[in-house]
């Protein structure tokens, strides 16, 4: 291949993808046909009859959000993203069938995808074994990290829990396999059912604070974030984004889902849903932080709810699986260090680890519970 040859293919993907992130961060660019209606309600404290809302966004978060996206495009083109790698090799992980009684282990497969397994369930957050977290197949954000674990080598899924509707947490292809092969209850928020049943998927829609029981002394709750959704940019918020609480015999976990501070009081709500033995939080896709900082945490921000949940355990996603913002591929593991000493985190308490490696979690202690006085370790919100 000529180098002029090559060159062209370069612009011709990065103008694919200029279109791609356009389609999900700028309604006025996409026809108004693409628009679609999720969810039919009553008018609620999160939703005004036609489209969700955060309860706790100030104006000037709306305004960044809002007036963001071309400068974003245009510093994304221009270079100031950071150069990742085209892969990174993986060691895949084979888990076991089953993981019974009280014991719990956990797999991160990449991104925000992970399998917990206890009490004889498996648990399977945010699946997506897609290489481009994209409406196309062809063009996208592409997986840099192959998945932790092959698809033929995933257990049999249970459970099956959906965030919210952005393409790298809701991946029809990945829940067609998964609903084929094992029927698995998918439970998510207000509004992406209307998704999933589009393509012939069942699943359980949630208002934030609704509890389902899924038999025995095993639940799930949706609870409150702070996030937004949006499949072709004029469907901006017509379906819900929230986190999870799920119960078991063996313990509490925590799936924050994709999700920015806020007003922080979702992590006072979450903690009240403790105590927890395991927490799932996203530590990546944060820069540039006067764009991102209103719907994605930071490490620190990160390491300072998790001191307010004080699981026993918990597990950093949402990094060095597609480049979806600007920072460095290991800097959200590198900064979570950081903040962790700081905060007088141990490093086993909190990790980053690589994709398919599984950790057991260690049983809750008598004294576990939310920390007191956790809510002071929280950054300024008008730190940048």
């Amino acid at each position: 291949m000529t180098l002029s040859m090559r060159t062209w293919l370069r612009r011709l993907g990065t103008a694919f993808l200029f279109l791609t992130i356009a389609l999900c961060f700028a309604p006025t660019l996409v026809p108004p046909f693409l628009d679609r209606i999720y969810h039919d309600g009553p008018a609620t404290g999160h939703y005004d009859g036609e489209r969700f809302f955060n309860p706790d966004t100030t104006a000037a978060e709306e305004a960044a959000h809002a007036g963001g996206p071309k400068g974003f495009l245009n510093r994304w083109i221009n270079g100031d993203r950071a150069t990742w790698p085209t892969s990174v090799p993986v060691r895949t992980a084979r888990p076991p069938v089953r993981v019974t009684g009280d014991a719990m282990l956990v797999t991160w497969i990449g991104h925000a995808t992970v399998l917990v397994q206890t009490g004889g369930l498996n648990i399977l957050t945010d699946p997506i074994w897609s290489e481009r977290a994209s409406p196309f197949a062809f063009v996208g954000p592409k997986r840099v990290r192959a998945p932790g674990v092959r698809f033929k080598d995933l257990p049999k899924i249970d459970i099956v829990l959906v965030s919210h509707n952005h393409y790298d947490h809701l991946d029809l292809p990945t829940l067609k396999r998964l609903w084929d092969r094992d029927r698995p209850r998918i439970v998510t928020s207000l509004g992406n059912d209307a998704i999933l049943r589009s393509s012939g998927l069942d699943a359980t829609a949630l208002d934030w604070g609704d509890r389902l029981s899924l038999g025995g002394r095993n639940a799930v709750r949706v609870e409150r974030n702070h996030h937004w959704s949006s499949r072709w940019g004029t469907d901006r918020n017509r379906a819900l984004w929230s986190a999870f609480t799920i119960e078991t015999p063996g313990g509490n976990i925590f799936f924050a889902g994709d999700t920015g501070r806020g007003d922080e009081g979702w992590v006072k709500e979450a903690a009240t849903r403790g105590p927890y033995r395991l927490a799932i939080l996203p530590i990546g896709a944060y820069e540039p932080r006067d764009f991102m900082k209103a719907n994605h945490i930071d490490p620190d921000e990160a390491a300072a709810i998790f001191a307010r949940l004080n699981p026993a355990m918990a597990l950093g996603v949402h990094w060095g699986t597609f480049q979806l913002t600007f920072e460095e591929i290991d800097d959200p593991p590198k900064r979570l260090e950081a903040a962790k000493r700081r905060l007088g985190i141990t490093r086993d308490r909190f990790v980053a680890t690589e994709v398919g490696r599984s950790f057991p979690v260690p049983p809750l202690s008598p004294q576990a519970g939310p920390m007191q006085n956790a809510q002071s370790l929280l950054p300024s919100r008008s730190r940048k």
